[in-house]
């Protein structure tokens, strides 16, 4: 926690909100109406909201400790745990190939084990690997930036984390009406299908928070594991009744992170340091 500050989790989140369906709405209606390509101009604004409203709060809230520590989290690697990190790039992978394996008695292909030959989704004149790479950055630099930390200043790491993952899987909503987008196609394929896109937001969100916490908050670490997790969701032909197993699958690995873990979950050592310091107790202030 950074001394003398007290976060403001409800201004970031409404702010954030309000101004990314302010500009994603829009680019729901002009999708269908307009040729120009504006639409895909509202979209990536819209995703750079939260990266946005959190650079505003940290460099303007006149506390040089608090833009000291996003900048040292940004570009300080001697946070980030290789081990750790190395191990998510293939548990990620992996956790793909078992999803896509424990289709295949329920019909599913092997086919989807070849690799993909088109992305799941068109940004217009965007590649779709380079909107990849741009939502994990900022979205990161946002969700990481300030609103995982405005949580995590006045719940513990379980509730943060669960509260987060809600917040960020509601944040996706009007993407199902903006036209082919990811969360549209599925959308449109079958409604389960985007439900359980939603669904799937949480458990992945408690593990990224984890990764996050262990190595050393280091926002670099969760853009890279970010830019692991949708290319993995790209690389192969996995169909959609298979990323509905790999919810299943997600959330076991989450339920296990969390079991292993659980001190650190429900620890509440931070909250306690975080009030000493904004109120001066044992002489801090």
């Amino acid at each position: 926690m950074i001394p003398n500050y007290r976060y403001k989790p409800g201004i970031y989140f409404t702010a954030t909100f309000i101004i990314t369906y302010a500009l994603w709405f829009p680019a729901a209606y002009l999708s269908f109406h307009d040729n120009s390509g504006v639409y895909i101009l509202l979209a990536f604004l819209g995703m750079m909201v939260p990266f946005l409203v959190s650079f505003f709060m940290i460099f303007t809230s006149k506390n040089s400790d608090l833009k000291k520590d996003f900048i040292n989290r940004l570009i300080n690697l001697r946070l980030i745990r290789p081990k750790l990190l190395l191990a998510f790039f293939l548990i990620m992978p992996l956790t793909v190939l078992v999803s896509i394996f424990l289709s295949l008695p329920f019909g599913g292909s092997t086919s989807q084990f070849q690799f993909a030959e088109n992305y799941s989704f068109s940004s217009g004149f965007v590649p779709a690997f380079l909107t990849l790479i741009m939502a994990s950055t900022f979205e990161e630099l946002g969700w990481r930036g300030y609103g995982f930390e405005s949580l995590q200043s006045r719940h513990t790491f379980f509730t943060a984390s669960i509260v987060f993952g809600i917040l960020w899987s509601l944040w996706h909503f009007p993407l199902i009406f903006v036209n082919n987008m990811y969360q549209y196609e599925i959308f449109h394929e079958n409604i389960r299908y985007a439900v359980n896109f939603f669904v799937s937001i949480i458990p992945m969100g408690v593990i990224i928070s984890w990764l996050y916490i262990k190595n050393g908050k280091s926002v670099l670490a969760v853009i890279l594991i970010h830019i692991v997790i949708n290319f993995s969701q790209e690389a192969l032909q996995m169909t959609q009744f298979a990323k509905c197993i790999e919810t299943v699958v997600v959330t076991v690995v989450a339920a296990i992170i969390f079991i292993s873990d659980k001190e650190m979950f429900f620890s509440k050592e931070h909250l306690v340091a975080g009030v000493n310091r904004v109120t001066g107790v044992d002489g801090v202030t």
